[in-house]
């Protein structure tokens, strides 16, 4: 699903875009230039670094000094040597080279582990800080956001800084210090060729400054559309079932193939640059080349230079060019990182939901009451989903929720999780706006059982335990007890210690859901969600887990979702919603007398069991059923 922007709900949840930029990590489309943001992490990494890359710098330094040694013994081995014959210096000079070329190979290698562990760290580092900061973000950003889009940003985006705090920044600062020592000795035997040469290397350096310019966009696409690519490949590895269930493998393939060559087209457009600018060093190379001929040539035969010197001068060019013709390649790493920093910043720049609760009250034990007080919301502006919805669930009590699709039962119930905000009017706990205190603390007292219920690739006992992860083995095999879900876990060989596979593929529907009731009676929360908790079991094992569900709900404020209204007959009350409004509340029995939109949700549905009972081979679709939603647990002495 692609971002189509953020509307007044979204600002109201304190989704705030980087300026210029997508939800999402995306780029506007005129966005060419380097943000001052992506300049300032840039200098903010350096900072923290520091040390570590003085470090490399130093062994640098003293590198790149080693690095001339060698060819300013060439001067005195073709002037003194072998012009005058003072042979007695060829010793000397093959041993201050000899030692040159051992500091040389071993600053060289020290400088690669100093700046290789910076790099790894700040990867690291970087890393944890993004992920730190995206699982924190609203949930409404991620129901905008592709799973594999974020998944690059923490991922693929934070590995370019290594050329900022890696070899890269320094081998660009020893590189420019080269190049000036050079041009100094260079001043030094020739002013007149090093004129030349200065001006040819300008000329190269006003050409790589402009192909960069054009380069940067592409680097910063080239980020945007890998992400892109991954997301769909998640989602289509995600979804194998799905894409094998319908065939739809040459889809996929055909999808994937499209990004891929999005990809070939962008890198080839940057290769295209880079090829261009190898090449234009080329003729750099080679216009220096010919002018140190023919002025250098010139020079020996009017007596301005001897052999040495020439020899010396050509030595001293290639360490003044080759530094420049690798700034093209230098440059272009750190343009990359800087392009990955620029989008990991319009993530950072959003506010998380722990800085939203850094001026909010602190929120302690609760009883469980829940009011909705003229509870308007909107996802697209003007587009209401709830209408002034106003009721109040006591604590310890059980509310439902029906209505046909789309009726707003879900919306509701993000409310009451605080995934999103009311538009307009207050949603209270304990008479509290849920506004002014914590999100943490309240969702400290959250149970929920969804329908499509998230088991993680672990232990079944590490799922039963993810809102209590010190609980005992003992907790763990009570709570299973009561959801029922002991029985077919102590058929594993393994038992408790069975891995459940990637969402837990392993185990059925109906297993993953008792596994996921056993996970929030353990938790023991004071409001319980219950979404559709009984959708994937059969007649059998609903009957024997509503006796778990009714442990579960004792003493909570509980929210209930229902796929059969026969589930929900013991509710306290039932709210009845049609296009975002409450247009019925009561009592099963309540509602079953006032024969209005409940009675006839619930005959239509008691007709269909009574069909599938009776000509259980029939084809049948009910029309779209009422659905409760599920109640917040209260905290209760149950465990």
């Amino acid at each position: 699903m692609k971002i189509k922007g953020l509307g007044s709900a979204e600002r109201s949840r304190g989704i705030r875009p980087a300026p210029g930029a997508m939800p999402g990590g995306k780029s506007s489309a005129t966005k060419k230039k380097m943000t001052a943001g992506a300049l300032d992490e840039a200098r903010a990494l350096v900072w923290k670094h520091r040390k570590r890359l003085s470090i490399g710098l130093s062994l640098m330094v003293v590198n790149r000094l080693a690095g001339l040694v060698l060819p300013t013994t060439s001067k005195y081995l073709m002037d003194d040597v072998i012009a005058r014959g003072n042979w007695d210096l060829l010793p000397k000079l093959a041993l201050i080279a000899g030692g040159a070329t051992i500091v040389d190979a071993i600053t060289s290698f020290a400088n690669s582990q100093v700046l290789g562990v910076a790099a790894q760290r700040a990867i690291t580092d970087m890393r944890k800080e993004v992920e730190t900061h995206v699982v924190r973000l609203p949930v409404r950003y991620f129901d905008q956001t592709k799973t594999g889009i974020l998944i690059s940003r923490i991922m693929t985006d934070a590995e370019g800084i290594r050329n900022l705090v890696g070899t890269g920044l320094v081998q660009l600062t020893g590189s420019l210090l080269t190049a000036v020592m050079a041009l100094a000795i260079l001043v030094y035997l020739n002013w007149k060729l090093t004129l030349i040469t200065v001006l040819v290397l300008g000329t190269f350096g006003g050409g790589m400054a402009a192909a960069f310019r054009k380069l940067r966009p592409l680097f910063r696409e080239r980020g945007q559309i890998n992400a892109e690519v991954t997301g769909r490949l998640a989602e289509s590895l995600g979804g194998i079932r799905i894409v094998k269930a319908y065939t739809a493998e040459k889809r996929e393939e055909l999808i994937f193939a499209q990004g891929a060559h999005r990809i070939f087209r962008n890198v080839a457009k940057s290769l295209t640059g880079v090829s261009a600018i190898g090449a234009f060093s080329g003729l750099v190379i080679g216009a220096i080349g010919i002018a140190v001929m023919l002025v250098g040539g010139h020079a020996i035969r009017t007596g301005e230079m001897t052999i040495g010197d020439l020899f010396m001068y050509i030595s001293m060019i290639a360490l003044l060019t080759m530094p420049v013709v690798q700034l093209a390649n230098i440059g272009t790493q750190i343009t990359e990182a800087f392009a990955g920093l620029d989008r990991i910043r319009e993530i950072r720049q959003m506010a998380t939901e722990d800085q939203e609760d850094a001026s909010r009250e602190p929120l302690g034990d609760i009883h469980g009451e829940i009011t909705f007080e003229d509870v308007s919301f909107e996802y697209n502006p003007g587009v209401p989903v709830l209408k002034q919805v106003a009721f109040t669930a006591p604590a310890g009590s059980t509310t439902a929720l029906v209505g046909s699709s789309g009726s707003g039962k879900s919306t509701l119930i993000s409310l009451v999780m605080a995934f999103n905000r009311p538009f307009s009017g207050r949603v209270l706990v304990d008479g509290t706006d849920l506004n002014d205190v914590k999100l943490r603390d309240f969702r400290q007292h959250l149970g929920v059982v969804l329908q499509d219920n998230f088991l993680f690739d672990g232990t079944i006992a590490e799922n039963i335990a993810f809102a209590r992860p010190h609980a005992t083995r003992d907790e763990i095999i009570g709570v299973s007890k009561i959801a029922h879900c002991d029985e077919f876990i102590q058929e594993f060989e393994q038992g408790y210690d069975t891995v459940v596979g990637e969402r837990g593929v392993r185990l059925s529907g109906g297993q993953r859901q008792r596994i996921a009731i056993a996970r929030a009676i353990l938790a023991d929360p004071r409001v319980l969600i219950l979404d559709e908790a009984t959708s994937s079991l059969d007649s059998e094992s609903e009957a024997l887990i509503q006796d778990g569900l009714k442990s579960l709900r004792e003493g909570r404020t509980t929210f209930v979702i229902a796929h059969r209204l026969s589930t929900i007959r013991s509710s306290d009350q039932i709210l009845v919603l049609e296009h975002g409004e409450i247009v019925e509340r009561g009592t099963h029995e309540e509602l079953l007398e006032k024969n209005g939109r409940y009675r006839q949700l619930y005959d239509k549905q008691y007709r269909f069991e009574k069909d599938r009972f009776i000509n259980p081979g029939e084809d049948f679709t009910p029309e779209p059923e009422a659905v409760v939603t599920p109640r917040m647990p209260g905290r209760s002495n149950a465990l």
